[in-house]
């Protein structure tokens, strides 16, 4: 981050960034009990989740504040501008991130007492662990100025639509075997696709993040995800 006559300003920078730190590793935090309270039925865990979906909120609403009356005082231009505006959009992923893992959370009661089989279990908890490196390395790779890092780390959420697509063709199958797994298995779904999300949400983050570090947009073809699971398959 480039240094300022004004020393004042630059530490409100830095408190922008702060604020970005602490809500991503809450968000990562929350993503990382819901999935767990998912796995293990364990209601109280989800109920944490839900009531943390507010202080991400919270942070966000004076993040915001912080922001927008930095623009008013300091009337930023060219970089500093775009580090101010890149700011309140990736705050904007991560709160979205917190709403997807309280979503998670309220399923836990939903699916009740059912047992998630073994290996439909595993699926899901490898797909979670891939999301929760994306969420917990996004933001200290901007901190830390890392373009290279974030360009990796938005091609990398190709891997997560894989074990969607994936978990999503074994949920099928249960449902398909027995009639009574529909129930469990359509809120396994969707917390399987509200984890595809929080990756998607990651990628934003990314994206935003490496053009106030470079100035330059990442090209917005990726590969998709069909084409990824043909190739997988050959």
């Amino acid at each position: 981050m480039a240094q300022h006559i004004v020393t004042s300003f630059d530490e409100e920078l830095r408190h922008l960034d702060q604020l970005l730190r602490e809500m991503d590793e809450l968000a990562g935090a929350m993503t990382k009990a819901a999935t767990k309270a998912l796995l293990e039925g364990d209601v109280v865990l989800a109920q944490r989740v839900v009531s943390d979906d507010v202080v991400v909120d919270a942070k966000q609403r004076e993040l915001d504040e912080r922001a927008i009356t930095l623009i008013a005082k300091r009337q930023p231009m060219a970089q500093d501008l775009r580090l101010v505006v890149g700011t309140i959009r990736m705050a904007s992923d991560i709160e979205r991130i917190g709403d997807l893992a309280k979503n998670i959370a309220k399923r836990v009661g939903a699916v009740g007492e059912t047992k998630i089989p073994r290996e439909l279990s595993s699926s899901i908890e490898t797909m979670a662990n891939l999301v929760l490196q994306q969420v917990e390395a996004v933001i200290e790779h901007y901190v830390e100025r890392r373009p290279e890092a974030l360009i990796q780390l938005r091609d990398d959420d190709e891997k997560i639509d894989v074990y969607y697509t994936s978990i999503f063709r074994e949920l099928l199958t249960y449902m398909m075997e027995d009639p009574r797994n529909i129930t469990p298995c359509t809120h396994l779904l969707f917390c399987a696709k509200n984890l595809e999300r929080v990756g998607d949400h990651v990628t934003n983050i990314a994206e935003n993040a490496y053009y106030i570090v470079t100035g330059e947009q990442l090209p917005v073809q990726r590969p998709k995800q069909d084409e990824l699971s043909r190739n997988r398959g050959h």
